[in-house]
């Protein structure tokens, strides 16, 4: 058989075929002229572990996108099943900026002062390593400065798969 690049892709079956790849779900805040940024992110990863490095992709379309690349640091909260009206909430376009904390337990990351999602299974404050285009979206990968893991005792996972939040238990 001869490789054929040629081709075009439909964006429904892009999404189908990749929704069947579990991935977690973290909310990624940053700080931009004294006002906390947030979004629910699944595209995010390791990348190196000397230095250690982790990326997470950005829709360029957002105001987030602008919120991040102009502080130059973030920081990552991994969420529990709990969470999961919380990654729904900052999934949301159009959040009004003053309010989306609202009810919301949070801290801020010892490093950054990025705001930290309280109960998260684990957390990282990055400093922006590089950025990279990636079609509608930009590729930030950074230098994680700090990090903790949360203290759940079992703790259960808030994952992405198929088009629904789903919840991944230890053990």
């Amino acid at each position: 058989m001869t490789p054929d690049p040629s081709g075009s892709i439909a964006p429904g079956e892009f999404r189908t075929a990749l929704g069947r790849f579990g991935s977690g779900i973290t909310i990624m805040s940053t700080q931009q002229d004294g006002v906390a940024h947030a979004m629910t992110a699944n595209a995010f990863t390791s990348v190196s572990l000397d230095p250690p490095l982790v990326l997470v992709c950005v829709d360029k379309g957002v105001r987030m996108h602008d919120a991040v690349l102009d502080c130059g640091f973030w920081a990552v909260s991994v969420l529990a099943d709990s969470h999961q009206p919380i990654a729904e909430r900052f999934a949301k376009s159009g959040r009004d900026l003053l309010s989306q904390f609202d009810g919301i337990g949070t801290a801020p990351g010892p490093k950054t002062g990025c705001l930290l999602i309280e109960g998260a299974l684990s957390w990282l404050e990055c400093r922006t390593w590089a950025t990279y285009d990636g079609g509608d979206h930009t590729i930030v990968v950074g230098e994680v400065l700090s990090l903790g893991a949360g203290e759940v005792a079992d703790p259960a996972a808030l994952i992405y798969y198929a088009g629904q939040y789903r919840e991944l238990k230890g053990k």
